[in-house]
């Protein structure tokens, strides 16, 4: 945190989160409350991935081809208008579930291209020998709101001069505090080209180069195998807090900050070794494990179980996404940061996308049940992707991987030495 301007990025980003995390919970909390179905989570959370899905790769090609900081601005703002515009349904008594599915698609819209630009400005203002640390930071800025944002968000919503509609305007001046932070970092504009390109051919460059690097392409695999069918958990916690605790708003925050906490004390410990060999170990053990705290979530029926449980997927859940973000990162050309991030960043639509079906089933089979099923998919899809990439082609693109890491080590370690 030394690196003045990356500290400026951290804390806008810090507040936009702080905003993001009470909003969830406000917007899952109404949506459970104007139609009682799981159904409806799922709806609000499929409003949110389909634009991801189909703006997520052009949000990482303007990422590589525009100033980012503008980027980032214009979009944030956005967002906040938006925000603005549903708190103003909620305190006037108009708010209908259709108005969360249409802030939920300009919702995913803005974040099609604010994931790629702001990942990708890390790597311009630190640098390629720090990225994955900052990677992991940032992770921690997102995490350490979602200790005391979902626990702030049911505490307003439960008093009655407050509840959704002041929530909502709470993440509004969130955002906006973000959008202003931005005003005062570089432009981030991209590197000069010998020749110009069209945005498609950036695009289809971008696909290319994955698929050029095995390993590469393996953690975005892990990535949408875990997120888009094990992260979806987050939408079901009102659920689970009002049918399975019977504890209300106040148990719903009380299971996002729990998760928070253990996600916060993971993403600390990764931090200390997400640039060492040992990262490529752990990325598909963490993964594998998040499956299985999910298993012991819906297996349970104590509240007091449940929170211990949340600690458990909060942090497995938080140290693989931090892990795996810093390994893509770290092993991306700086021309192709944007790019890379869109790709990986396309499991978080198919993860607002999975949510639908996911609530499907949950309303036939039971919440609880749901969440073990969940966990299992997790854990059979981690471990074949492990299997399937026992390839030479993948073991020596690994190799590289990690030459190139030493290599900036010892770099790094004789630049401390002088």
């Amino acid at each position: 945190m030394e690196n003045g301007q990356f500290r400026l990025l951290w804390i806008g980003t810090l507040f936009s989160f702080l905003g993001m995390q009470m909003q969830i919970v406000a917007r899952g909390y109404l949506a459970f409350e104007l139609t009682g179905k799981n159904t409806a989570l799922g709806g609000v959370m499929i409003a949110f991935g389909v634009p991801q899905l189909l703006l997520g790769l052009w949000g990482g090609v303007l990422a590589d081809r525009l100033p980012k900081r503008n980027l980032l601005i214009a979009c944030q703002g956005i967002i906040a208008l938006n925000s603005l515009w549903v708190a103003t349904m909620i305190k006037t008594g108009h708010i209908e579930y259709w108005m969360l599915i249409a802030a939920g698609v300009v919702q995913g819209a803005g974040f099609a291209f604010i994931g790629p630009a702001r990942q990708a400005f890390i790597g311009d203002l630190v640098g390629r020998d720090s990225i994955g640390n900052a990677v992991v930071l940032q992770q921690l800025s997102m995490n350490s709101t979602r200790v005391i944002g979902p626990s702030l968000a049911g505490a307003f919503i439960a008093v009655a001069v407050i509840g959704t509609g002041g929530v909502y305007l709470m993440t509004t001046l969130g955002f906006f505090i973000a959008m202003a932070t931005m005003f005062r970092l570089p432009p981030g504009n991209p590197k000069p080209r010998a020749t110009q390109v069209s945005p498609l051919r950036d695009l289809a460059d971008g696909v290319r180069y994955v698929r050029r690097r095995p390993s590469l392409a393996l953690l975005i695999l892990t990535s949408f195998a875990v997120i888009m069918v094990g992260f979806p958990y987050q939408s079901f916690l009102p659920s689970v807090a009002v049918d399975v605790y019977r504890a209300g708003s106040g148990g719903l925050g009380l299971l996002q900050s729990f998760g928070a906490v253990g996600a916060v004390a993971a993403t600390v410990l990764v931090a200390t070794f997400a640039e060492s060999r040992r990262a490529w170990f752990w990325q598909p053990v963490l993964a594998m494990a998040f499956g299985a705290s999910l298993i012991l979530l819906g297996a349970t029926t104590s509240l007091l179980v449940g929170l211990a449980a949340m600690v458990a997927v909060g942090a497995l859940a938080s140290g693989f996404q931090g892990l795996n973000n810093a390994l893509t990162m770290s092993n991306t050309d700086h021309e192709y940061h944007g790019r890379v991030q869109s790709i990986s960043m396309l499991s978080w639509s198919l993860f607002g996308l999975f949510a639908l079906p996911i609530g499907i089933v949950a309303d036939h089979i039971g919440i609880r049940e749901t969440l073990m099923l969940m966990g299992a998919v997790v854990i059979g899809c981690v471990a074949l992707l492990q299997l399937m990439s026992r390839s030479e082609r993948v073991a020596e693109d690994r190799r590289r991987a990690l030459a190139a890491l030493e290599v900036r080590q010892e770099a790094r370690a004789a630049a401390g030495g002088q």
